[in-house]
């Protein structure tokens, strides 16, 4: 199955908002599809299609489904699904039931807090962890290939800057496979609060080629400050066709819920900021442009609850975001997962979103 036929399969998927127990049964969850025209605008450039319940507290073959933190379409068309618990699942793209698993670990067989994924042009997986950080290159079956470098300030204190729990949750390969780009999701100690670095490499070589020396391929690039919202962090970034990024913003407050916003961002003309120890709104320093395009507690709730307050029940801890494909009329197809931290107050969701830039 190839990337066009995964936007027919997920969006049939999900708009049959099912949910499969765990005896494997489905059974129908919320009120149908979301309608096209009303029910289903989230703001004038985001509409919800509809959600997914099907994976939330199962298992397969042994391994608990869930704890989603990255999504990414492998070349064959499936749906990859990263587990912050050192588990890749290949997902069936039409009913999200899992096809396979593949366990990850460090090169010392160590488990990963593997938040962001992407696979290659040769099919390799490019895996972020957040505990150093990190981003190592895996082959289909889990063997670790390589790694990329990582700028000292990026490192969690004390070998550099960054706050434990707090690097690379975002990863994102841009138009044409040559750059990879990193997004952190807190601050910096010296930067102001609230702005943070995107990192990027360059793939060595005029034309990109394959994977190559397991990491050796890409060198350090650009690094960019981008201002998340007050209280809120990058959990995720996916490359538009046009080279611009889709980024996904989220806090949580205790007792109140989830913060999920959608923005889209623009590199352009932003400064490198690699060799700018602190980030203090310094002149001539300019920040990667942000345009909000919905915040999803706008978006309507199609019959979802929720396990904890929230301010619309559709909202779960959303880390989870890839882009696959287009819709008629030219919408990109933008599929979302949550990560609900195998907790009984949290949910596996998943979400198909229509985004017109």
């Amino acid at each position: 199955m190839r990337l066009r036929s995964v936007l027919a399969a997920l969006t049939a998927g999900l708009a049959a908002v099912t949910c499969v127990t765990a005896a494997g049964s489905a059974t129908a969850h919320g009120g149908g599809p979301a309608a096209p025209s009303r029910g289903g605008a989230c703001s004038s450039a985001v509409s919800l299609d509809g959600f997914s319940d099907a994976l939330d507290k199962t298992t397969y073959d042994g391994t608990f489904v869930g704890n989603f933190s990255a999504l990414a379409v492998d070349r064959d068309g499936a749906l990859l699904a990263l587990s912050d618990r050192s588990a890749l699942f290949t997902l069936d793209p039409r009913t999200l039931r899992p096809r396979s698993v593949v366990p990850l670990a460090d090169e010392g067989g160590a488990a990963l807090d593997s938040e962001g994924l992407v696979v290659d042009r040769d099919g390799t997986r490019l895996v972020s962890s957040e505990t150093e950080p990190s981003v190592r290159r895996y082959g289909r079956d889990g063997a670790v290939l390589g790694r990329l470098p990582v700028p000292d300030a990026l490192r969690v204190a004390p070998a550099g800057r960054a706050a434990p729990n707090q690097t690379f949750e975002a990863l994102t390969l841009l138009p044409g496979g040559r750059t990879l780009l990193a997004g952190m999701e807190g601050s910096l100690s010296g930067d102001t609060p609230g702005v943070v670095r995107l990192q990027t490499w360059q793939r060595k070589g005029g034309h990109g080629g394959h994977g190559g020396r397991g990491g050796q391929d890409f060198r350090l690039a650009a690094q960019y400050g981008y201002r998340a919202d007050t209280g809120l962090g990058v959990v995720e970034t996916a490359a538009t066709p046009d080279g611009r990024l889709l980024v996904l913003e989220r806090g949580f407050t205790a007792g109140v819920g989830n913060t999920v916003r959608l923005y889209l961002a623009d590199l352009r003309r932003a400064t490198d900021t690699g060799r700018i120890e602190a980030l203090t709104g310094q002149d001539g320093v300019r920040l990667v442009r942000k345009t909000l395009l919905a915040d999803l507690v706008d978006c309507p709730s199609l019959g979802a609850t929720a396990k904890q307050p929230q301010p619309n029940p559709l909202l779960d801890n959303i880390e989870g975001m890839t882009i696959t494909g287009r819709a008629r009329g030219g919408a990109l197809k933008v599929l979302l997962a949550s990560d609900d931290n195998q907790s009984a107050t949290q949910t596996t969701r998943f979400y198909s979103l229509r985004v017109r830039l």
